[in-house]
């Protein structure tokens, strides 16, 4: 997006994860470089003698925290269940780290209300997994440590800038406060186009701006002699980040709450690059090309649609989804063969999701300490990294030579010594995938990492590309005016975006029914308590 960046809202509800649970099995404002053309002043020699002397008191000042003898964590399903092998990983995580864990893990469903009444009772863990909605409101009500200064000045931070993964940690940062770590990017959505449409209607070169992807839809269309060539799971989302399916359609424009690149806070839905968006919408399902059924669809029914040959382009999640689309497309007689594109020019980037994060509370004795050999460690390019991304060797992967579902039609045959993921425990006939991180959205680089022999090639290439070519979302603070008004004001900006993409009403017709409904209202009290903060 050509705004600063992309702002998910506190008060909408939060995906925690799309990419799978613990078990693993198949079912992200980075900071602006500086200016190639501006050379750093010269220090002189007093400055480099002192700068020396400040780095070797935060060496030393490292080395004094004192590692922590045991600690609480409170976790989901996104870390090994005990059906998956959690006391065997944890053991093994206490081996690696020196700590004694204790751990809380609710059902993964009931999460949220578990660490709600977790936090009423004042029996606080050391240590829990936030989604970005309750490490704004738990940091804001001082229930969470702040660790800006221990990660601004942790080895972890050069770990990920040198791997390009500090940006979606800075883009965590609330009012200047750091309340979580995330382990990983969030993930987004990249455009996948079947390749055989694109034979079909002789197209040899990928779109690189909307001029040239509209072009292809229109092509396609009339190639393949369909309905429609696109669909999505409605217009506008209801969850942050609202656009991430359309994002050719929306280009920069934002729904919602964004901070200018001056710190002001504003709503996106009030300028003109939303109106815009919405006449694409509009003249997308007028033209045939964008299904105007996109309304009432559920993110399967767009997928089994894509599946069953009825569409030619799909916007989802990279990574391992490109291999489900590719394997559920061949599973029904298709060529599973995809393009995937590169943000169009008015797109600029995707946007990379707010992962979930480790937050320290404020009740643990040695958040220091806990930072450093339990946070830190977890990306340490090391063992411990290996150990959160694939787990126990003999329990979620081995070396040895052996054949997995020796009597299926699906044997699979490793030699000795080549890696491979196990069994899994719970749902025995899926293979592990991951552990905690998932290799490809790792913000660190892990020493001899077997993710190229471990992910599909498809895989790879969709989550490498939107690596590549994302921005990381951000946080906001909370407000009294946000949570009194914003879900109803989503609400109103669903219904009017939907109208005018149906032709029901002109884009005119939608903002006069915004501004007499009292919905600018709301907005402009909102941007005002932001502002005021």
């Amino acid at each position: 997006m050509k705004k600063k960046v992309v702002s998910l809202l506190l008060a909408t509800t939060m995906v925690v994860s799309l990419v799978g649970c613990g078990g693993g099995s198949d079912s992200s404002t980075t900071e602006p470089a500086a200016d190639a053309g501006t050379e750093a002043p010269a220090a002189d020699a007093g400055t480099e003698t002192e700068a020396a002397a400040d780095a070797g008191t935060e060496t030393e000042a490292a080395a004094d925290v004192e590692k922590p003898e045991e600690i609480t964590i409170m976790v989901d399903g996104t870390v090994f269940t005990e059906e998956n092998g959690r006391d065997q990983f944890i053991a093994k995580l206490e081996e690696l780290t020196g700590i004694k864990i204790n751990v809380i893990q609710p059902d993964h469903d009931a999460y949220y209300d578990v660490v709600g009444q977790q936090i009423a009772s004042g029996d606080w863990p050391d240590v829990l997994i936030l989604a970005s909605t309750q490490m704004s409101s738990y940091g804001s009500e001082g229930v969470l440590w702040d660790m800006a200064d221990a990660w601004n000045n942790s080895e972890l931070k050069k770990r990920q800038e040198a791997f390009n993964g500090a940006g979606v940690v800075e883009s965590m940062f609330i009012d200047g406060h750091l309340y979580g770590m995330p382990a990983a990017h969030g993930n987004g959505c990249v455009t996948y186009v079947k390749q055989k449409w694109l034979d079909d209607a002789g197209i040899t070169t990928l779109p690189t701006n909307f001029d040239e992807y509209y072009d292809m839809l229109l092509k396609l269309k009339e190639a393949e002699g369909v309905d429609y060539v696109v669909a999505a799971s409605g217009f506008l989302n209801a969850e942050a980040p609202f656009i991430n399916y359309l994002p050719e359609f929306y280009q920069d424009a934002w729904p919602s709450f964004y901070q200018k690149d001056d710190g002001t806070w504003a709503d996106g839905f009030a300028e003109d690059s939303m109106k815009a968006a919405m006449e694409r919408l509009a003249q997308g399902v007028k033209d045939g090309v964008l299904d105007p059924e996109s309304t009432s669809y559920a993110t399967s029914d767009v997928r089994n649609k894509f599946y069953d040959d009825s569409l030619g382009v799909f916007t989802y999640w990279a990574g391992t989804w490109a291999s489900n689309i590719k394997n559920n497309c061949e599973n029904n007689g298709l060529d599973g063969t995809m393009a995937v594109l590169e943000p169009i020019a008015e797109v600029g980037e995707y946007i990379d999701r707010v992962s979930p994060a480790w937050c320290i509370t404020t009740a643990c004795e040695n958040p220091e300490g806990v930072f450093k050999y339990f946070i830190e460690a977890m990306q340490d390019g090391g063992d411990v990294q290996f150990l959160w991304t694939y787990g126990v060797e003999g329990t979620h992967w081995s070396t040895a030579a052996e054949t997995l579902y020796a009597d299926t039609d699906d044997p699979k045959t490793y030699a000795e010594g080549e890696f491979h993921m196990l069994d899994n425990l719970e749902t025995p006939g899926s293979q592990y995938t991951k552990a905690h991180i998932d290799p490809m959205l790792a913000l660190t680089e892990l020493a001899d990492d077997p993710r190229e022999t471990t992910v599909a090639p498809e895989a790879l290439e969709a989550q490498d590309l939107f690596n590549t070519h994302s921005v990381g979302a951000f946080v906001i603070p909370s407000t009294d005016a946000m949570n009194q008004y914003n879900g109803d004001l989503m609400t109103e900006k669903q219904s009017l975006v939907t109208k005018v993409a149906l032709g029901e009403m002109t884009v005119d017709e939608a903002y006069a029914e915004y501004e007499s409904g009292g919905y600018a209202d709301m907005s402009q009290q909102i941007v005002d308590s932001l502002n005021a903060q």
